[in-house]
């Protein structure tokens, strides 16, 4: 969702300076290696890798970010105050910073060579896209030979398939009509393509409505996400589901919250 608000507004801008006023974030932000990679170069094109945004410039070069808990990233006037938080700002030639805060500093940014994208120890181990060519109820069976554990913790285990949170697990597992707590051994061919096609729709429509606020998401312009309107299972222990008429549920789960459908989702 970011990353769709923010390219159109930055894409052929070139990055004129770049101030690290804290660089106290889960890595220690590298001010000279982003000056050295970024400095003079324009934006050619905003991407995305699991939860990290990718902003690709002239030469080679990669600004990767991830917003951890509370970050947010937001293009603002060059010479608006710099707010409590602000770890990281990026001066372009249109006038405008691009900001980064983060108030819990979970977060990262730094610069690397485009082509290292795929090696680097932050990209290397992560899963399929959900929402790429290649993703399939096919692909999610094969990954769970010799797998056990439940079908939601499955969902959501990065080394499978990235970008599925809690949030959008629970939704997709409902859609699909599977109990959350499934076995992935005992999931038919025909339910793993139902899921994996669930699991595309809830996606682009969370993008296609902006994301959730039960995170700290803004787009570029700060706006919040408001998919949490359209949510049928998750945060709603107690209501009636708009399928069938049963009780949402909760369990515990890893640790995280998982609503379902006793009715619809067996």
């Amino acid at each position: 969702m970011l990353r769709r608000s923010l390219e159109p507004r930055i894409r052929g801008k070139s990055i004129e300076a770049v101030r690290v006023w804290s660089s106290a974030l889960r890595e220690p932000v590298n001010g000279p290696t982003l000056r050295r990679r970024l400095l003079g170069r324009r934006v050619l094109e905003a991407g995305r890798r699991a939860k990290y945004l990718l902003l690709h410039a002239e030469g080679g070069s990669t600004l990767v970010v991830h917003l951890g808990m509370s970050g947010r990233l937001t293009l603002v006037e060059a010479g608006e105050a710099r707010q409590a938080h602000e770890h990281v700002g990026i001066y372009l030639d249109s006038g405008e910073r691009l900001r980064f805060r983060d108030p819990r500093r979970f977060g990262l940014i730094f610069a690397l060579p485009t082509g290292r994208l795929q090696v680097d120890r932050h990209f290397r181990h992560l899963g399929i896209e959900p929402l790429g060519p290649t993703f399939s109820g096919q692909v999610l069976a094969e990954r769970a030979k010799g797998r056990r554990g439940p079908v939601k913790s499955y969902l959501m285990d990065a080394r499978i398939a990235v970008g599925v949170g809690n949030i959008y697990a629970s939704e997709a597992l409902f859609a699909a009509g599977i109990h959350p707590r499934r076995s992935v051994a005992r999931i038919s061919a025909a339910s793993w393509q139902r899921l994996a096609d669930s699991l595309r729709r809830t996606l682009e429509r969370a993008i296609d409505q902006g994301g959730t606020t039960l995170s700290d998401f803004t787009d570029s312009g700060g706006n919040e996400g408001y998919f949490q309107v359209s949510l049928e299972v998750y945060d709603r222990c107690g209501e009636v589901c708009s399928r069938c008429g049963a009780v949402i549920r909760r369990i515990v789960q890893s640790g995280r919250s998982t609503y379902y459908c006793p009715m619809c989702q067996r």
